[in-house]
């Protein structure tokens, strides 16, 4: 199956003494040339996947305690000119910068940008590695300039909700593999990115005028997303209900949806009949009768249930639960 463009560094495929320097060097490809200071370099561990989304790229790593350290010679030497985020998982990050000096434990965004000076300490985890996940954006990419940009360098931005939490949970996916993924959504995926990056950094400065309209609408449509795919279990779950959740008007929540491939109604039917088949074709679930899984996602009439499946899926789901469980058996599972 195809995936993400993505290249791995292990550093058990490389010969001991050349680990460290190796990585090092790939540290300052990805991301910006950077001097690395490590107590383990003799025989450094790391494993980096660096995933390409078009001008984005995201890399998660796991790596011993380091220190990288980004020098005002290296600035002068080489500088992309862009912006780095940090996300850490396991672990904490001590940073030094102009602004002062601030730590960053799990799940917490760090912003910095390649122009300027500044050093990372990496904390371990309880496994003796540092996890977290790098994110490299061009900062002409992102409508925030200035002394504006640099004021987000001294934030600490949240990731437990909003477009914190929506950006934490996509590069937390993409940690975790992109299997769901094909290589020409790579691109789609960066301007995902950038959206959401674009609106979390407007939020922080308290500057939504920064964000041009179709940003706005973009970032809008991924925070109905998720909030229908929390909500799929409630049959009150409509139109005029998402629209009121988001202080919208139903046109203009109809307007938002008319450049994606589904209505919202329609796009809210697939998902709770894809959550259904999942569990009719569970055979952990199989005692578990059929309305009453019709209803945990949304169908409390039956009738309902099966006309829609059938529509969707050729026959009525007991036939579906049927077919599965001899899939199933005949599989083994």
């Amino acid at each position: 199956m195809l995936m993400l463009v993505e290249s791995v560094y292990r550093s058990e495929d490389v010969p001991i003494a050349d680990r460290f320097d190796c990585w090092r060097t790939l540290v300052g490809q990805t991301h910006a040339p950077v001097e690395l200071v490590s107590d383990y370099r003799e025989d450094f561990r790391v494993f980096q996947r660096t995933l390409s989304l078009g001008a984005v790229s995201v890399w998660p790593a796991s790596f011993q305690p380091v220190l990288f350290r980004r020098t005002p010679q290296l600035v002068r030497e080489s500088d992309p000119e862009g912006l780095h985020l940090t996300l850490p998982l396991k672990g904490t990050l001590h940073v030094s910068r102009e602004q002062g000096d601030a730590s960053y434990g799990p799940y917490s965004l760090n912003v910095l940008k390649t122009s300027h000076p500044f050093e990372i300490r990496s904390i371990e985890g309880s496994d003796g590695l540092h996890t977290g996940v790098g994110l490299e954006v061009p900062a002409a990419l992102l409508p925030v300039r200035g002394r504006q940009l640099d004021r987000l360098t001294g934030l600490r931005l949240p990731t437990g909700e909003g477009f914190g939490a929506l950006l934490a949970q996509l590069l937390t996916q993409l940690a975790n593999g992109t299997h769901a993924y094909q290589p020409a959504d790579g691109p789609r995926l960066g301007t995902v990115v950038v959206d959401l990056l674009s609106a979390l950094f407007a939020h922080a400065l308290d500057a939504d005028t920064l964000l041009p309209p179709e940003t706005h609408q973009q970032t809008l449509v991924l925070r109905i997303r998720a909030f229908v795919r929390e909500h799929l279990h409630d049959p009150q779950l409509t139109p005029p209900a998402i629209a009121a959740a988001h202080h919208i008007s139903i046109s203009y929540l109809h307007r938002l949806f008319q450049h994606e491939e589904e209505t919202v109604a329609a796009w809210i039917r697939r998902q709770r009949l894809e959550r259904a088949c999942h569990d009719l074709a569970d055979p952990a679930q199989r005692t578990i009768p059929i309305h009453a899984i019709a209803a945990r996602w949304g169908f409390p009439r039956a009738a309902d249930f099966t006309r829609a499946f059938r529509s969707a899926y050729g026959m009525p789901p007991k036939d579906y639960r049927n077919q599965s469980s001899q899939h199933c058996r005949a599989d083994s599972c």
